[in-house]
């Protein structure tokens, strides 16, 4: 499917070990990781992205998995807030939208489903999330999959203005200033989820 695609596919590999030392050998442009990998098939492989992130932070990952493990997802996001994705395998109901994913992961985008950002975005009454508006979080979530202002305002049936609206409200309400420049929307949605003191996510 990959090659088909337009991707060139560097390794695959069968345990976490063999992925590290892939990542090492070819430097790739995006890699796909299991959550679960050899022997146990339980955290390797999301251990071995964050692993693998750790040693090169600029690292595109795109992580696909049956479930959300939110400890883990969290550490993944941590440091460089760009070229990460985490999509669950029953929810990839077309190839297009895949690779589509996968090429904003590999361009240092974001990409992830809905039900991850939902369980990320479950915070305790007192985080700067609670401050959001329901469409705010509507745009939020949407923000974090990837999608622009044109596809958020179709999704949401709303304007493309009122989209930028919501979007200044929400920069404004977790402290993002202009000085962030264009991250400004990865931030707004993994650096505010990975702060020092905000790893607990109730």
């Amino acid at each position: 499917m990959l090659t088909t695609n337009g991707f060139t596919v560097a390794a695959i590999t069968a345990d976490a070990s063999s992925f590290l030392a892939a990542v090492e050998e070819h430097r790739p442009d995006v890699t796909v990781v299991d959550v679960r990998l050899p022997p146990t098939f339980r955290d390797e492989g999301i251990r071995a992205a964050i692993e693998a992130r750790r040693r090169h932070p600029d690292l595109p990952v795109m992580v696909f998995s049956q479930y959300v493990e939110r400890e883990y997802a969290t550490q993944l996001l941590a440091g460089a807030p760009s070229g990460v994705g985490y999509l669950l395998k029953d929810r990839v109901s077309r190839i297009d939208e895949f690779v589509e994913a996968l090429r904003r992961v590999a361009g240092g985008g974001t990409a992830f489903d809905p039900e991850v950002i939902a369980q990320l975005l479950t915070r305790s009454a007192g985080d700067p999330v609670s401050a959001l508006t329901p469409r705010e979080r509507e745009v939020l979530a949407l923000m974090a999959e990837g999608r622009d202002n044109t596809d958020i305002a179709g999704r949401l049936f709303i304007t493309a203005n009122a989209v930028h609206k919501h979007i200044n409200g929400i920069f404004s309400k977790l402290g993002l200033s202009t000085t962030d420049g264009g991250h400004r929307r990865v931030l707004a949605v993994l650096t505010y989820l990975t702060a020092p003191g905000r790893r607990r996510l109730d």
